[in-house]
């Protein structure tokens, strides 16, 4: 996923995102094929969905921290048996907005 070019969809200035389960989701695709599964659910019309296209890893080490919220990643959420979901823990996202990170990023005691 860091190396992976992902197209992430752009809307009112910002990146396409949803919340569920006290996450925000940040939402990205492999490929325009996946992306046009999910965009005729999410435009108005036929309207073309703009996107930016970004590594994953400035997903997750970037722009995920920025959010002030816990956020992760989730790819392809419209292809059927093939979504990915990047929690917003440590290992995937920074270690100081990871929510099982503790504070200031320390890990919990095992």
């Amino acid at each position: 996923m860091r190396r992976s070019v992902l197209l992430v969809p752009v809307a009112d200035g910002g990146l396409w995102s949803v919340r569920s389960g006290g996450v925000r989701w940040i939402c990205g695709f492999t490929d325009e094929a996946a992306l046009a599964r999910f965009a005729p659910h999410h435009t108005r019309g036929d309207r073309p969905m703009d996107y930016a296209a970004l590594l994953g890893a400035r997903i997750v080490d970037e722009i995920v921290p920025s959010l002030g919220e816990p956020a992760g990643l989730a790819v392809d959420i419209a292809t059927e048996d093939g979504s990915m979901f990047f929690p917003p823990v440590v290992g995937i996202v920074p270690d100081a907005v990871a929510v099982d990170g503790g504070a200031a990023g320390e890990r919990p005691p095992r």
